[in-house]
């Protein structure tokens, strides 16, 4: 044992070899174990979004709380146009177009639950929210996290200013037009505005009359006598200074909340952002209707943000993912998605309790949502706002008959003349789902 004689610092480190209790080294490699006992794809678990500064706060909050409750580490990433999904994707409705251009690029929701160990019962998926998160086979492909339906916002402190009934909204939209003239008497420089124009003015008034603005398969329809009679009696409305449209999307929200305009078409989640709306009491009603249309007013469609899943993602991310998906349809984020997101319930149980709480802080908007709804805003279930390219081309026709630049008619033709023959070069975009 002359060999283990060193000098001190070689000394202790020969004595562990030269040692003969055989049980040490095996404490020794009890370390090396701990790293592979730490997650590895926490780090990457994401959920992308394209949402603007207010929609991303409200994520955030969203993610923090589930990270809190699962000690999950989700992280809230931007989606550029062009990335590569990420492993939950949460799509607006004009993203819809990037989903059905490269199906496969993502999973249908059903299949990655099942995968991951927690498959989950949708029979209870309300019927006004399957359009575009169910296959045809009635499983569910996406979350329809964020849907809603178009209604009418108008404020009642404008009402009485116009010497209007507050609790009388119009029903009609020939009736409406009696209460604008009214409230531009009464100083009102807007008196009617809508955000949304293509997802109110062309998919809903087509449905609520009867005549869907796209068939089952994709062929665009929106060219009938009920749309050019709606879109020439807008531009009667923008002639006269009732309507003043602001922009293609949502910018109109902006005018009503400061008071500017006394009405508005827009998305029923937008009452939680209405809320606190300058000068403004609140008034919620139907979209109105033509009642000179066969068969009586139909019902309204729901769409909105839906969550997808990309492809490509390891079990252990899919595990985790399955997990913030249980997360959102659980009872209490139920009720918080509609009383804080403004979102219809996605399923029937988490509407009774929503339906019960808000009646209770005198918020009807959901029960006039579903009213409009009749239980049936899946159908049809292609939609012209969710075709993006699409959705341009109607807002540019649209915009030259508010402008006063083409006649109803010659403007629907050419939207619907230029849509399909994109459709045609784009077959995928003619689907309601990628699967």
């Amino acid at each position: 044992m002359s060999y283990c004689i060193r000098p001190l610092t070689v000394a202790i480190t020969l004595a562990l070899a030269c040692s003969v209790v055989q049980a040490k080294p095996a404490k020794a490699v009890k370390p090396a174990a701990k790293p592979a006992a730490t997650p590895t794809v926490s780090a990457e678990f994401e959920l992308a979004h394209n949402f603007g500064p207010a929609g991303e706060e409200r994520l955030q909050a969203i993610i923090d709380r589930f990270n809190k409750e699962s000690g999950s580490t989700l992280k809230l990433v931007r989606l550029e146009k062009g990335d590569k999904p990420a492993v939950l994707n949460l799509m607006r409705r004009y993203d819809m177009s990037d989903v059905l251009s490269q199906p496969k690029a993502f999973v249908p929701l059903h299949d990655m639950m099942a995968k991951a160990g927690q498959p989950l019962k949708f029979g209870e998926l309300s019927g006004d929210l399957k359009a575009g998160a169910v296959d045809a086979k009635g499983k569910v492909v996406a979350l329809p996290v964020l849907y809603s339906t178009p209604v009418l916002f108008y404020n009642k402190n404008a009402f009485r200013k116009a010497k209007l009934d507050p609790e009388q909204p119009p029903k009609t939209w020939f009736e409406m037009q009696g209460m604008l003239d009214k409230l531009q008497d009464a100083g009102y420089a807007c008196p009617y505005t809508s955000s949304w124009p293509v997802w109110v003015h062309v998919d809903n008034v087509s449905a609520i009359s009867g005549v869907p603005a796209a068939t089952e398969k994709g062929l665009l329809t929106f060219n009938g006598l009920p749309q050019v009679k709606h879109l020439a009696m807008m531009a009667t409305w923008s002639k006269a200074n009732y309507f003043k449209l602001f922009g293609r999307r949502n910018e109109a929200s902006a005018k009503f909340h400061e008071g500017e305009c006394a009405m508005i078409t827009t998305d029923s989640r937008e009452h939680v952002d209405f809320r606190d709306a300058k000068g403004v009491e609140l008034g919620v009603a139907a979209l109105p209707y033509h009642d000179d249309v066969y068969g009586g007013r139909q019902s309204s469609l729901a769409d909105g943000a839906s969550l997808w899943v990309g492809a490509g993602r390891t079990p252990a991310q899919y595990k985790q993912a399955a997990k913030f998906v249980s997360f959102m349809l659980s009872p209490e984020m139920q009720l918080e998605m509609v009383r804080v997101y403004g979102g219809l319930p996605m399923t029937s149980v988490a509407r009774a309790a929503a339906h019960s709480k808000l009646l209770k802080d005198d918020d009807k908007t959901l029960e006039i949502a579903y009213a409009s709804l009749k239980g049936n805003g899946s159908k049809p279930a292609v939609r012209v706002a969710n075709i993006d390219p699409v959705r341009i081309i109607t807002d540019e026709e649209m915009e030259a008959v508010w402008e006063d630049k083409k006649p109803a008619k010659a403007a629907l033709d050419t939207a619907v003349s230029r849509g399909n023959a994109l459709l045609g070069a784009k077959p995928l975009l003619k689907k309601a789902q990628p699967f």
